[in-house]
């Protein structure tokens, strides 16, 4: 399945406005959660079944002293080659072949969700503690479906998320790591060959987050 839809995340165009963050609980219905401040101004600390997107928040100092700060808006990465498959008894989960998203439903409360969780990559999928029924972000297959564009990327108003075909998206990443690499040498585009949600960093990818280029 080469064809299909892509998302290009370019974090050296974001500023952390956790706009993405917000459409995404908004277009899903998601409702917002309670939770404790944990030194960082990154809020939520982590995905949840109520929670499809997280901006990353990271800083710290580099060798040399300098200050830096890091975001990233991390979501589910819509493998070419879902491992989180493998925790399916069925076809719960959905791997679409015309879009490439792939889409867990209610049946994934049947799912092994250990399963599925151990073996993506990106510590993605998250369940309902009380229906079992796994959640992750959807690439917003209902928007995507209907010809519109995901909610994230539609409230981005930096540039730094974009949406399309996949071939056209390839190539935007490799254009803008050509141009950020004249600045940061270390530009790269996380795992831009196995994933649909392709990230552009402009550092190491571990001081985004541990799982950002995957494990």
């Amino acid at each position: 399945m080469a064809d299909g839809k892509s998302i290009l995340v370019d974090v050296s165009r974001c500023t952390g406005c956790r706009g993405c963050q917000v459409a995404c609980k908004q277009w899903n219905g998601l409702p917002g959660t309670r939770t404790k401040q944990t030194g960082t101004y990154q809020n939520p600390p982590d995905f949840s079944h109520q929670t499809f997107k997280v901006v990353r928040f990271e800083d710290g100092r580099t060798k040399e002293g300098k200050t830096y700060w890091h975001f990233f808006s991390d979501m589910c990465r819509h493998c070419m080659n879902p491992p989180c498959l493998a925790g399916a008894k069925g076809d719960e989960m959905i791997h679409d072949d015309a879009t490439g998203a792939v889409v867990y439903t209610e049946g994934t409360s049947q799912s092994d969700f250990e399963m599925s969780l151990s073996v993506c990559p990106f510590n993605i999928p998250r369940q309902d503690p009380d229906t079992k029924v796994m959640r992750k972000c959807t690439m917003c297959f209902d928007r995507i479906t209907s010809g519109l564009t995901p909610a994230c990327v539609l409230s981005c108003p930096t540039g730094a998320m974009v949406f399309g075909e996949r071939d056209a998206m390839l190539a935007e990443a490799r254009r803008r790591v050509d141009i950020l690499k004249k600045t940061w040498p270390k530009a790269q585009a996380l795992n831009a060959d196995d994933v649909r949600v392709i990230f552009i960093v402009t550092d190491d990818p571990l001081k985004y987050h541990k799982y950002a280029a995957g494990v």
